[in-house]
């Protein structure tokens, strides 16, 4: 992906990704855009809390973070992309549920099997 298209997701699409997932989740959950690197080093969005409550679910804080494929960055600078872009916010609730069960991630308490979770390879399908 060339690097204006990067910076452009980087700055008008995740952030807005960001936000949506930030209305989903309390506010002592830190849910941050780290840039573009490259190749090696996509857009990721990660979320990360201390564990919560006195039934944790796994023995790791959240640490999770998301990435796009490269495609599918691109397709939404063409057009019907910003309409796709919108179904796509809207389906993250279902999405981050289902990302939950397939990761052993557990949102209300914050917690996660593994030390990080990558979450890759993403789509914007609805």
């Amino acid at each position: 992906m060339d690097r204006e298209k990067a910076h452009r997701f980087d700055t008008e699409f995740a952030p807005r990704i960001v936000e949506r997932i930030a209305a989903l989740l309390d506010s002592d959950v830190s849910i941050e855009v780290i840039a573009h690197e490259g190749a090696r080093l996509p857009t990721r969005v990660r979320m990360f809390a201390a564990r919560t409550g006195y039934a944790r679910a796994h023995a790791h804080p959240l640490d999770l973070s998301l990435t796009w494929d490269d495609g599918e960055i691109e397709r939404l600078f063409s057009a019907g992309g910003e309409a796709r872009f919108v179904r796509y916010l809207d389906a993250l609730p279902r999405k981050l549920t289902a990302w939950q069960g397939a990761r052993d991630i557990d949102l209300p308490t914050r917690s996660q099997a593994d030390s990080t979770v990558l979450v890759g390879g993403l789509d914007f399908e609805a």
